[in-house]
């Protein structure tokens, strides 16, 4: 892009999408600035780590697996498996209809294969961060001073907002000159609240018809939908589940998550019949899923010399953690494309 104004591209945000725009403009010999609010990056491919029956184990929190339908990602994912960083977990999951007819209470449903990462989900967005410096920052607000952008007053070549739509919003919301961009930014976002639970011991493989649980859909459940066995996502058998909340449930107890523990933990021993668990947490995921849909793989502005970009899973067909890579990946290409032309 001619008259390309001054200063790196800042790239907000280490989630993949954001790993995966940085990795190409670094790739093309641009300088790159990433900035991460998180103390670790992953974004919502995130983790934690408990104590488990044989030591301290990772379980993930927000993100629950991957799946792969794009060859290039494939690419990626195959590599991964060549390293030990991810290998197929299931295709299979257990369908719970709770206050059904008993003979439709409990199905399976089959689907693409769903990968899971030994050492969490965050790990594989760490390993694609590699060649990256990754600074820990909260950025405060993006705006235009004539011909720059400025991330919080220091001058960006271009800038990618990698992250949902409200939060980018709020970052571009005081400048009326971002106003094309942020009138764009409008993707709704659901909530959920993420219980880890920990039991003493397995109770629940005899729930699913094969004998063997993997994680189940809960449909028309007024506050859990999606649980997951991440003893079996490890690998390791150990005894964990991790219950992904409605919307519903979670959007009015996002102040106080811990207080909705109990109702969370009654809900899952209802729903599969356990004992009180050992060790709980719960984890609020105020921007969880985008609803609705999207085409356009990514927001791209140009503001004079300055470009100002969006990328994630908010941007492509459908939510999920290949779309936000390929979001990240396209803008990129695309940004370097520009700023070397």
């Amino acid at each position: 892009m001619s008259g390309a104004a001054s200063g790196p591209v800042v790239v907000v945000g280490a989630g993949i999408a954001g790993v995966a725009c940085a990795r190409e403009l670094v790739a093309a010999g641009l300088e790159v600035r990433v900035l991460d609010r998180g103390r670790r990056i992953g974004g919502r491919m995130a983790s934690r780590r408990f104590e488990g029956p044989a030591g301290e184990r990772p379980v993930d929190m927000g993100a629950s697996y991957v799946t792969v339908s794009d060859d290039d990602f494939a690419a990626v994912v195959d590599d991964w498996r060549a390293r030990g960083l991810a290998e197929p977990w299931t295709d299979r999951f257990t369908v719970l209809a709770p206050g059904a007819d008993t003979s439709e209470r409990v199905s399976e449903t089959t689907g693409p294969v769903r990968w899971r990462a030994p050492r969490a989900l965050r790990s594989l967005v760490e390993d694609l961060a590699t060649p990256l410096t990754v600074e820990h920052a909260e950025v405060a607000g993006v705006r235009l001073d004539g011909d720059a952008l400025l991330v919080d007053d220091r001058p960006a070549r271009a800038v990618v907002l990698a992250m949902p739509d409200p939060q980018a919003a709020r970052l571009v919301a005081d400048d009326p000159a971002l106003a094309s961009v942020h009138d764009r930014l409008d993707r709704v976002y659901d909530p959920t609240l993420a219980l880890v639970a920990r039991f003493a011991e397995r109770t629940w493989d005899e729930v699913d018809p094969s004998g063997r649980f993997e994680g189940a859909f809960v449909n028309d459940h007024p506050v859990i939908e999606w649980i997951a066995d991440d003893g079996r996502r490890r690998g390791d058998d150990a005894p964990f589940l991790v219950a992904h909340s409605t919307a519903g449930f979670a959007a009015p107890r996002l102040a106080d998550p811990p207080a909705s523990g109990p109702a969370l933990v009654a809900a899952l021993r209802e729903v599969l019949d356990l004992p009180e668990p050992v060790e709980t947490r719960v984890h609020r995921w105020s921007l969880a899923k985008p609803a609705g849909e999207r085409e356009a793989p990514y927001l791209l502005e140009h503001l004079g010399p300055a470009s100002l970009g969006v990328c994630g899973d908010g941007w492509g067909p459908r939510p999920k953690v290949q779309t936000a890579w390929l979001s990240g990946r396209a803008l990129g290409r695309r940004l370097a494309a520009d700023l070397r032309a």
